[in-house]
């Protein structure tokens, strides 16, 4: 049987500011990817994401982004190493502190934003990165893009890797994101969307947005869920994907 993991960026609240539609997409997904405080979310609407995951069943990660509430974690900083392994540990460690008060174990660490962009690039911050997750103990998951320089950074540190496809995103023939100011950068019919990330899984390979086929072996695939289209288009992946014989199972229970 097939198996993948859908994860979902949560827990992105500020305060009385509100911001996705958690309870929703928490009904198709597999795991979260919930927001430690600086790019958003704070320490009360993190307790309250990991409360809402554990009585759903849904797996809890880290979402680690640079201090950068204003710009939402997106625009690109200049941090060393040293800097990059302190900024995910910290915020990494905090969810897994909140993780544990609630009887759950963090089960993975997956970059928000211009941090994640950025690390898939550069293997020195993918690397300070894989660190933190080693620093965190046990079998901390590292998630990042598939074909990155995330997964040499994992092996390199010891720590299991997942590898990351996107359900809305379009691809670059280099198997990078559309960039979002580009043309094709996102993909808005759900059946479509849905068809590419069976294909994935079945075939491991997806159409880039010049048309050129990429190969990609992919363990956890990212749908969105900040507005009621998205969580529409959450929901359908994961109906096709089942109606195609694909189980749904979070990154410790998936196995290819």
């Amino acid at each position: 049987m097939w198996t993948i993991d859908l994860n979902s960026d949560l827990g992105e609240s500020f305060g009385d500011w509100k911001m996705g539609m958690d309870e929703d997409v928490m009904a198709s997904i597999s795991s979260s990817n919930v927001a430690c405080g600086w790019h958003a979310g704070d320490a009360v609407v993190m307790l309250g994401t990991v409360r809402a995951a554990r009585a759903r069943g849904v797996a809890v990660g880290a979402h680690p982004g640079y201090p950068d509430l204003m710009g939402f974690g997106r625009r690109a900083m200049t941090c060393t190493p040293n800097e990059l392994y302190a900024y995910t540990l910290y915020q990494s460690g905090a969810l897994a502190a909140v993780c544990r008060s609630e009887g759950l174990e963090l089960q993975h660490v997956k970059p928000h934003g211009a941090m994640y962009n950025q690390a898939a690039k550069d293997p020195k911050m993918a690397e300070a990165i894989a660190r933190a997750v080693r620093a965190l103990g046990g079998d901390v998951v590292l998630m990042g893009l598939a074909g990155s320089a995330f997964e040499a950074a994992a092996a390199e540190a010891g720590v299991p890797f997942a590898a990351e496809a996107f359900v809305d995103r379009g691809y670059m023939p280099d198997g990078t994101l559309v960039p979002r100011s580009q043309p094709g950068a996102f993909i808005h019919d759900p059946q479509t969307a849905a068809a590419r990330m069976v294909r994935l899984v079945k075939e491991g390979k997806i159409t880039a947005a010049d048309g050129s086929e990429l190969h990609l072996k992919a363990q956890s695939i990212c749908v969105h869920g900040d507005n009621p289209e998205a969580v529409a288009m959450a929901r359908t992946v994961r109906t096709v994907l089942e109606g195609e014989g694909i189980a749904i199972r979070p990154l410790r229970e998936s196995k290819r």
